[in-house]
């Protein structure tokens, strides 16, 4: 597959949110023919329909999310699967078959590899397709699904730098204008504690909101991430640059976004719940402090940003990735009448504090409820779509990445518009990824004052 990313739509809070609104609008305007036509054709089911779904991306996360879809209500079967290494296919087959096996059809003849294997899967019949590879692909294959007239759950992040992020933004447009349903794997949407400890500070339990502290703060990068080049070297003589990054995708920014994006996008999306919209501008730093080895590719360790709003309010981000240092992974609010951690407490000055009951029935697991929303309005015909969301608040975590490796303070609009492109420019074992090792092995960090994000 050959293949580069085009540019699409411009967008802030404010007046820049409201012109992402008005492109968005242009954009489902423009498709709204071509929707009505192919809306007929589109995936539908209801009531005892057969849901047929295909998995795309059959790693760890992906086979994760289809035990989830393949465990909602109603008759459902995975049927076809897809991904670019054919041991990890088979891996995620053998689980899945074992866990959830009356679910499972998918013959040989259904299992696709290599980079055009998702448009193979989406070929086969299906309704619903499940997108889990590298975010870096995201972009490219939610745009094939909706085109195809497949409903979609994709996980998170949904692109790696801002051109990804403007066409998924136009792509769900078109999924709007052909009534097809889309999931994002920011399951925080779906937690029960969650849900209730935002609407308290929408409600205003703890005044105007002046601002939040976010964390993702851990140890290492688990090994399970990191895919050392001689371990690959011993199975595999031939191993490409290409199929290395894919293989150790967590540590490359074109196929990760780095772990701002990969996973401090999970609290960064908290922030832009809570704040009702994007930043106007940001500034950060980061680096790598910690023990670095070449597998570690050019991905930070660490990164401090902080976002500002149109009316002076604050969120203070912090993802670390260092051993033997303060873990976290919480948000915090300050507001002008009391305190809160989100999705456990909220402590009004002078007030009852609020505290949300602890137990499985009274915060069911959000990773299976964000799925079982999904197919349930797959069945109702009810609308759904959390792609613009998962859009902006990726965006609101590249733009750190930006700030972090440019040493520069950035709007929100510059860095939404930005043209700077991380991803190869084709896609084949052969083809040569963004960045390259050099004469040593070692993988060049991005270097506040010099890198050009913009």
């Amino acid at each position: 597959m050959n293949s580069t990313v085009p540019a699409h739509g411009d967008s802030s809070r404010g007046a820049s949110r409201r012109q992402f609104l008005k492109t968005s609008s242009v954009v489902a305007a423009g498709s709204a023919l071509a929707g009505s036509l192919s809306l007929a054709r589109s995936a539908h089911a209801t009531g005892d329909d057969i849901v047929k779904i295909a998995l795309v991306g059959c790693g760890g996360r992906g086979t994760g999310a289809c035990q989830q879809a393949l465990s909602t209500s109603g008759p459902i079967k995975l049927v076809a699967m897809a991904d670019a290494f054919a041991d990890r296919l088979a891996q995620s087959y053998k689980q899945l078959s074992r866990s959830h096996a009356d679910r499972v059809d998918v013959p040989e003849d259904r299992r696709f590899i290599g980079f055009d294997a998702y448009q193979k899967a989406l070929d086969s019949g299906i309704d619903v397709v499940l997108l889990a590879t590298p975010p870096g692909f995201r972009p490219i294959h939610f745009e094939a699904a909706v085109k195809a007239g497949k409903h979609v759950f994709m996980e998170k992040p949904v692109a790696t730098d801002a051109i990804g992020v403007r066409r998924v933004i136009a792509t769900a447009a078109e999924a709007k204008a052909k009534n097809l349903k889309v999931g994002v794997g920011l399951q925080r949407h779906h937690e029960a504690s969650y849900l209730e400890a935002v609407k308290r500070l929408h409600d205003g339990a703890i005044g105007d909101i002046q601002s939040m502290r976010i964390y993702w703060n851990g140890g290492p990068v688990p090994l399970f991430r990191v895919f050392p080049r001689d371990t690959l070297h011993k199975d595999k003589a031939d191993l490409t640059e290409m199929e290395y990054q894919m293989r150790n995708w967590y540590n490359f920014v074109w196929t990760c976004g780095d772990h701002i994006v990969e996973q401090h996008v999970h609290n960064i999306d908290v922030a832009h719940w809570v704040m009702r919209g994007p930043p106007v501008r940001a500034n950060g730093m980061g680096g790598h402090a910690g023990p670095r080895t070449k597998d570690n590719g050019e991905i930070y360790d660490h990164h401090i940003v902080e976002y500002e709003y149109a009316d002076g309010s604050r969120v203070y981000s912090q993802c670390r990735r260092i051993d033997n240092c303060w873990n976290s992974v919480s948000e915090h609010v300050l507001g002008t009448k009391g305190t809160a951690v989100v999705s456990k407490s909220i402590d009004p000055t002078g007030g009852k504090k609020w505290t949300y009951p602890k137990g499985k029935d009274k915060n069911p697991n959000p990773y299976q409820v964000e799925h079982d929303d999904l197919f349930a309005a797959i069945r109702s015909g009810t609308p759904y779509n959390e792609a613009e969301n998962g859009a902006l608040s990726t965006m609101m975590a590249i733009l750190g990445r930006m700030c972090t490796y440019s040493g520069k303070v950035l709007t929100w609009d510059e860095a939404f518009n930005s043209q700077v492109s991380v991803m190869p420019k084709e896609f084949s074992w052969q083809a040569t990824p963004p960045t390259l090792p050099d004469e040593n092995g070692w993988y060049a960090l991005a270097t506040p004052g010099k890198t050009r994000v913009v």
